[in-house]
């Protein structure tokens, strides 16, 4: 499989329908669709939205970029937000190349330091993220307490 990957509005129809297949997979696994603390990540702060898309033009996968105030986990860090990889396209490379690019994208932005937060019974999303080389930091911002979040960095 090949794919392609671009900057794509995050209220483009694309990225609207990777967003939507993502919470509907996580509403499944967890029973509801109250299983992530703080505010929604939305247009207006999320500057970059990546969608890997097909050479027929099918999105197949996406991620996004929040910068994050000094004070929640330290200085010029950015949060990975909504990263999907579509289920028939899982073990082509496509993560790993989406996650790539959004690292290249931190660093454009001037982030020293990638974070995100994944959850518990997520465990394919904890083996990839720590095979790409993320390692498990304490619970940050509004996941501070939550039973159902982990949170991991890597310094780009």
């Amino acid at each position: 499989m090949s794919w392609t990957i671009s900057t794509t509005p995050f209220d483009h129809p694309d990225a609207d329908s990777l967003r939507r297949a993502q919470r509907a997979e996580l509403d499944a696994r967890y029973g509801s669709d109250d299983h992530e603390p703080g505010t929604p990540p939305s247009a207006a702060d999320v500057p970059v939205f990546l969608v890997a898309r097909t050479d027929e033009g099918r999105p197949i996968a996406c991620g996004g970029l929040r910068p994050l105030a000094d004070s929640v986990v330290g200085p010029a860090s950015v949060e990975v937000k909504r990263m999907y990889v579509e289920p028939g396209a899982r073990g082509s490379g496509v993560a790993t190349a989406v996650l790539r690019a959004l690292e290249r994208a931190g660093r454009d932005l001037g982030a020293r330091q990638i974070v995100l937060e994944t959850g518990t019974l997520q465990p394919d999303a904890i083996r990839f993220y720590e095979r790409e080389g993320y390692e498990q930091i304490p619970l940050f911002g509004s996941y501070i307490g939550s039973s159902e979040s982990l949170c991991f960095s890597r310094s780009v």
